[in-house]
């Protein structure tokens, strides 16, 4: 059993990801900004799963759990709480929400290495740890697509980060790995999506388990090939 801490598993890939992952018998630490409006995420609450409110763009809240989880190792982190941004009208090459950038930039891509930061110290207690980062194939620089500025170049960031990372926490025994969860029937990906929330956690949990300190640092989508740069 394993011990699983994930961000934003109150709706959507997160949801899924720790019901898949409580119902094969790790232990989830399933967190999300509001657990008391997190109803289908508190009825999965037991044995195999607690729910913990976590902010992830405040460092008080992000301490706050690491404190709470004092001596419990944590096996693998997955960093999935994430942002579209701003209305796409408004984060265009014309148009942009500054300040809604700046958020989606706080979220997205500051966000996970806070996060990772804080739990450094549980990750470094496991003899298998794993810092996992739900990224986007839209934060790919060889995709020339003119859209979402904010969101992608947010995605971009944080895969140069977590590759970066990669590196120096290869001394920790911690490996990295960067997974794009498809296009996926969230209230971001929409109803027109190839694939559903629970393939798509499927797919994640199947690529985390085959991530180690050979690939660290790799970018993968969520049905196990390599994603491009």
């Amino acid at each position: 059993m394993s011990n699983v801490l994930i961000t934003g598993a109150n709706r959507g890939i997160g949801l899924e990801l720790a019901k898949q992952y409580a119902a094969r018998g790790d232990h989830v630490f399933a967190t999300c900004r509001n657990p008391g409006a997190a109803d289908a995420l508190n009825e999965l609450a037991g044995e195999n799963l607690t729910v913990l409110e976590l902010v992830p763009t405040n460092a008080a809240s992000v301490a706050a759990v690491v404190d709470s989880m004092a001596g419990t190792g944590v096996d693998t982190l997955i960093n999935n709480a994430g942002t579209p941004g701003p209305a796409p009208d408004q984060q265009s090459a014309l148009s942009m929400d500054y300040d809604g950038w700046l958020e989606t930039f706080n979220v997205n891509t500051l966000a996970p290495l806070r996060v990772l930061q804080g739990l450094h110290p549980l990750l470094k207690q496991s003899d298998n740890a794993k810092a996992i980062t739900i990224t986007s194939q839209m934060g790919a620089l060889d995709l020339n697509w003119p859209t979402m500025y904010a969101y992608c170049s947010s995605k971009a960031a944080v895969n140069k980060v977590m590759r970066m990372i990669s590196v120096e926490l290869a001394n920790d025994n911690i490996a990295v790995g960067l997974i794009h969860p498809g296009w996926v029937q969230t209230d971001m990906g929409g109803e027109q999506a190839d694939i559903s929330p629970a393939e798509s956690a499927s797919g994640i949990i199947s690529v985390v388990d085959n991530i180690n300190l050979d690939n660290t640092g790799c970018f993968m989508k969520w049905n196990g090939e390599p994603h491009n740069w």
